[in-house]
């Protein structure tokens, strides 16, 4: 198997693990036992368990980025594609593998003075927010643009709200109602 194979595999690996069990909860072990390779063929690709960390972080992030724009593009040019983005989270929710913010989860894991990991998901953290710059831009022409990036913080937080909200409750409420508020809050 070629390199990038066996590392991909690894942070697939890893993704499932960390996302379902926690960072914290899974171990190396069990890293290299479900991507059924030795311990130093991992090690041969990842120094760290905190390296393995951020390949997840990224590996998450980038197919999540991806969806959501294409997602959220897809609908019809104006407020349609800004309310996507609750319809694109309620597909998220329903997934039956759904456990809330993978960021989220692993940042309350991790200490409080890992800025690496920290950085890692600001960083994504931030370029969602540019993403929904840019479909505020590109989709609400009314907005003033020293009101946009305010506007993107706001939906961002009503996002992020939904996201572990869904997640303590089980129930799909906190979408619809976030959907709601942003749909007050761009009309």
């Amino acid at each position: 198997m070629k390199h990038s194979e066996v590392k991909n595999r690894i942070t697939e690996t890893a993704s499932f693990l960390f996302y379902k069990n926690g960072y914290n909860s899974t171990g190396i072990n069990q890293i290299i036992a479900e991507a059924g390779i030795a311990k130093a063929t991992l090690y041969n690709h990842f120094k760290s368990k905190e390296e393995i960390c951020l390949a997840y972080l990224q590996f998450k992030n980038i197919n999540f980025l991806e969806d959501f724009e294409k997602f959220t593009t897809s609908k019809p040019k104006g407020t349609d594609q800004i309310l996507a983005i609750f319809d694109f989270l309620q597909l998220f929710y329903q997934d039956k593998d759904f456990n809330g913010c993978w960021c989220i989860k692993t940042v309350s894991e991790i200490p409080k003075d890992n800025e690496i990991i920290r950085h890692e998901i600001q960083s994504q953290k931030n370029d969602f927010i540019a993403l929904i710059t840019k479909l505020i831009t590109n989709n609400l022409e009314q907005v003033k643009s020293e009101q946009v990036n305010s506007l993107a913080r706001q939906i961002y937080l009503l996002y992020e709200s939904a996201v572990g909200e869904s997640h303590l409750h089980q129930e799909d409420w906190p979408i619809i109602e976030s959907k709601n508020l942003c749909e007050k809050i761009i009309t």
